[in-house]
């Protein structure tokens, strides 16, 4: 191959200075080598299940997605049988499902609803489209509504956050309809945007009608989608969810208490809704952290009020008993610092884009074995935040979690000397 002469001139200032440690080396290799993937000691999978990796904070950015629980050594013990439409117990930090029954069977939520007409609020919340301290005018429309109610007096003005509390608490229908027309105008407007939520969320065999949970053929949930609900408003808004632990709440005189009975039965259950319609049955979503562990149940379509309380915390304590769910590696934890070509920076570092959790049965931590999944080639620029890899956890070579490897900061361009050093450096 023949040469430009400037083209002669610039390759040999390039390569000159590294004569002598090209000289130095047998053979130098196509492309720099990548260092080997070693996790920081104080964030390593631990060699003995004695070791506890930090505690998980109380909100993330995204949910994570679902994986499978394998099988342990051990067998772990079938879940209790719970008499019920359909059902699910699913660990809040990954999502690993631990037990379930037509978990995807479309059923009526009844109540249960009012867990996205929450979530679909608290949204506009942050949005500030609408605030807690907002006047609410209660209609006819939203006074007349039957079913459960928080006992508002139409032509009045309520303001906001008193009747989340209602609805949340008191699980009143005419809060929740005075709440639908003040943030949207109308119920069915509202219910636009509960279906709109459900499909960015995942919930793809849901769909909502009101905002109340009352019987209609076209509104309807499953398991799995109103436990996904659940997860994303505990991630998304721990304070207001905050509310759904709250025992009793009194508006107009009228004390009321949460008709959620694992409040009292159970300390470590902290939310979240109870429903009931005669098509529905009774249902219950439950939630309980102990130690560094969150589960939430579902239960749908219960014979009474006490059998729904009954599975719910038979679910829940058979989670906690045989599963156990720790963080291995927190958001933006650098893991590594990768090679990046034609970059103003010459190594990268990178980390998991979200907390990195597993769930595993019980007495199996020291078996998790940790592992990069890397682009094999790193050109600038990249931006921060830009997936390069994965990490992949395994537990006993079944993968058990997978979160995507992540750039933990910006690298521009590099000017013209370090791409041409980079792209001659390249051809060798």
């Amino acid at each position: 191959m023949k040469l430009q002469p400037a083209l002669l001139v610039l390759c040999l200032s390039v390569l000159l200075p590294l004569n002598l440690r090209v000289a130095a080396a047998p053979a130098a290799p196509a492309t720099p080598p990548t260092p080997a993937y070693t996790p920081p000691p104080a964030q390593a999978v631990p060699a003995a299940a004695s070791v506890r990796p930090p505690a998980p904070p109380q909100a993330a950015p995204s949910a994570p997605p679902t994986a499978a629980v394998p099988a342990a050594s051990q067998a772990v013990p079938s879940p209790p049988v719970v008499d019920a439409k359909g059902y699910l117990l699913i660990d809040f930090n990954t999502g690993a499902v631990l037990a379930e029954s037509k978990a995807d069977e479309r059923l009526e939520p009844a109540s249960l609803t009012k867990i996205m007409t929450g979530y679909t609020i608290y949204r506009e919340l942050l949005a500030e489209h609408v605030h807690l301290t907002d006047p609410v005018l209660i209609s006819e429309n939203a006074w007349k509504t039957g079913g459960s109610k928080m006992f508002v007096e139409v032509g009045k003005q309520v303001f906001l956050e008193e009747l989340l509390k209602g609805m949340i608490i008191q699980s009143g229908n005419d809060a929740s309809v005075a709440l639908a027309e003040h943030v949207a105008g109308s119920e069915q407007v509202f219910a636009e945007l509960m279906n709109t939520n459900a499909q960015r969320l995942g919930m793809t065999n849901s769909h909502f009608v009101n905002v109340t949970g009352l019987p209609d053929p076209n509104h309807y949930t499953t398991a799995r989608d109103i436990a996904r609900v659940t997860a994303a408003l505990i991630r998304e808004f721990p304070k207001f969810y905050e509310w759904d632990g709250t025992k009793e709440y009194e508006y107009n005189g009228i004390k009321q208490q949460n008709r959620n009975r694992l409040l009292w039965r159970d300390s470590t259950v902290d939310g979240v809704k109870t429903g009931y319609t005669e098509n529905a049955g009774y249902c219950l979503v439950a939630s309980a952290r102990r130690d560094e562990m969150r589960l939430v149940s579902v239960v749908l379509g219960a014979k009474n009020p006490e059998a729904r309380a009954v599975a719910s915390l038979e679910l829940l304590n058979y989670g906690f008993r045989f599963f156990e769910s720790h963080l291995l590696y927190p958001a933006d934890k650098p893991l590594e610092n990768l090679r990046v070509w034609k970059g103003d920076l010459k190594e990268l570092p990178v980390g998991p884009g979200r907390d990195v959790y597993a769930t595993i049965p019980r007495g199996r931590y020291a078996d998790l074995s940790p592992r990069l999944d890397k682009a094999q080639t790193l050109t600038a620029p990249i931006a921060r935040g830009a997936r390069v890899g994965d990490i992949v956890v395994f537990l006993a070579g079944t993968e058990v979690s997978r979160v995507p490897l992540v750039a933990l900061q910006d690298v521009t361009e590099g000017n013209l000397w370090q791409r041409t050093r980079d792209t001659v450096w390249q051809w060798f």
